[in-house]
């Protein structure tokens, strides 16, 4: 019988008061982060303007904070289970205040992935502390549901707060002051936090393994960077090294951490197949989306030719989607099943993501409305249960832990979905041939990037600066329609994946059977 089915809890415990103030401070945190994100995306061309990256350095600012987080979640969550997640979660608020000031100011490409990366440090330390401590506020498993779809729709108004703000700021100040609306809100999580939010650790929890946490670092970071110069560049012996070193790294902390009386992760989580099939949805269906958020605000701006606060505004649907869904999903999963409402939410967006591989650069916004409002239910759906699924197979002392693999498969799948879908786009967009007559250097930095090329047109004569914009557009706009098919085609086999190993899962009582 499972740990949770064995303990009883007071009515007290059960309710905790004043757990839903601690939780509106909670979801601040997921603002934090959810709105960084959201804002880069937009920040991009003019970012780009003014750094001159190349395609390649456009991609690491983009992905290296997914790939920093990836590697130290796992270690961050075990870490907040030892030492206390309120304490873990107060310390990255503030160093994610502070960091977002050295990325605002950032003045060279080099500079900006280095102050991503420390971002991602920062972010490691939050997002397990979030999950892990609503799984110590809410015993109740239908409360839970209810504050972990809080949680997700959260973190999807964040996403629908980010581009317009950001709109808003860089219709008015330069590209860094999307990085500094971060300062606010981590003062708030700090003061009230530190008042509100109750302490929770595991009461035993053994000593912090050091070299767990240097293998699992080295590990995913060996892998997501081999498989990411893979996608770009093909083989060569240095892709190959890294990536088999990274998995040895991996193998080896996997060997360890089934030794150690008190591991950083305990791998028997993963014999319960309820917990796999969630990660693993949770994984292929961000490596599905992300690389085609990642270049949808470069679609609107530098293609169709939006202003950055239209272009916002035009992504509202898929947040408005994704709260709506977030906040009915435990509902929908109780009354249905989880297997049907997570099958039916990813397979949703496998179609949607489908639809993008019509669009061209006259498609009317109604149909890139649809597809980002279809994206937002599927995902507000998918993403809640699964996180209540994960959170509820494990006993609440390695709360942190769940947590923590929860958002590794999200930022992972990030990672790796820039990367491979990121590295399609640029691959078919550098293919384009610039019209004759393009000055070379020009046309070399037409190559670069979309923002490059719209760039490289600026004190070209009218009728070539019209040709190469065009070509650039035409050819961006193909990759992005390729990315968009091999997207919804990880989607829709997610989908299946998830039909088959969540079958039998249930959320009625808290105990996620099989």
């Amino acid at each position: 019988m499972s740990r949770i089915a064995q303990q009883v809890e007071t009515p007290n415990e059960l309710h905790r008061p004043g757990r839903w103030l601690a939780l509106a401070v909670l979801v601040l945190a997921v603002l934090l982060v959810a709105i960084d994100a959201t804002v880069l995306g937009l920040a991009t061309p003019f970012l780009t303007e003014d750094l001159e990256p190349t395609g390649t350095q456009l991609l690491w600012i983009g992905d290296v904070y997914s790939f920093v987080i990836a590697g130290l979640l796992v270690s961050m969550g075990s870490l907040g289970d030892r030492i206390g997640r309120k304490k873990l979660l107060l310390c990255g608020a503030a160093a994610f205040g502070a960091v977002s000031v050295l990325n605002a100011y950032a003045h060279t490409p080099e500079m900006m992935i280095l102050a991503r990366a420390l971002l991602g440090v920062a972010g490691a330390t939050l997002m397990p502390s979030t999950l892990a401590l609503i799984r110590n506020l809410f015993h109740d498993p239908r409360e839970r549901s209810l504050a972990i779809g809080i949680w997700g729709a959260m973190a999807s108004a964040g996403a629908a707060v980010g581009p317009v703000v950001g709109g808003l700021l860089l219709e008015h100040f330069w590209w860094g002051s999307v990085f500094l609306i971060n300062l606010p809100v981590m003062a708030v999580l700090v003061v009230v936090g530190a008042k509100m939010i109750p302490e929770s650790r595991n009461p035993a929890p053994g000593p912090w393994d050091l070299v767990s946490v240097a293998l699992s670092f080295i590990g995913m970071i060996g892998v997501v960077y081999a498989i990411k110069e893979l996608a770009a560049h093909g083989p060569s012996w240095g892709t190959v090294v890294t990536g088999l070193g990274g998995v040895a790294a991996l193998c080896w902390f996997v060997r360890r951490q089934l030794t150690l009386p008190a591991p950083l992760l305990d791998m028997r989580l993963f014999h319960h197949r309820g917990f796999s099939g969630a990660v693993l949805a949770d994984l292929l269906t961000i490596l599905g989306l992300s690389g085609l958020v990642f270049f949808l605000s470069q679609f609107l701006q530098l293609v169709q030719g939006r202003g950055p606060l239209e272009a916002g505004l035009a992504e509202l649907p898929a947040a408005v989607g994704a709260v709506v869904a977030g906040l009915i999903a435990g509902r929908a999963a109780r009354r249905f099943s989880v297997r049907s409402v997570v099958t039916g939410g990813l397979g949703a967006i496998g179609l949607a993501l489908a639809a993008v591989t019509l669009i061209h650069q006259e498609t009317a916004y109604p149909l890139i409305g649809a597809v980002l409002l279809v994206v937002g239910v599927g995902a507000g759906f998918a993403f809640t249960i699964t996180s209540d699924v994960i959170l509820s197979s494990v006993p609440k002392e390695q709360a942190g832990s769940a947590g923590a693999v929860s958002e590794t498969a999200y930022e992972l799948g990030a990672a790796l979905g820039i990367a491979l879908l990121g590295s399609i786009v640029t691959g078919v967009y550098q293919t384009f041939r610039s019209p004759e007559g393009t000055p070379p250097a020009n046309a070399a930095a037409a190559h670069e990037s979309l923002g490059g090329a719209v760039e490289a047109a600026h004190g070209l004569p009218a009728q070539q600066a019209q040709a190469l914009l065009a070509a650039a557009q035409d050819s961006f706009v193909e990759g992005l329609r390729l990315a968009a098919g091999v997207g919804a085609a990880v989607l829709l086999a997610a989908a299946v994946a998830a039909w088959f190993l969540l079958r039998g899962q249930k959320l009625e009582d808290g105990i996620v059977h099989q």
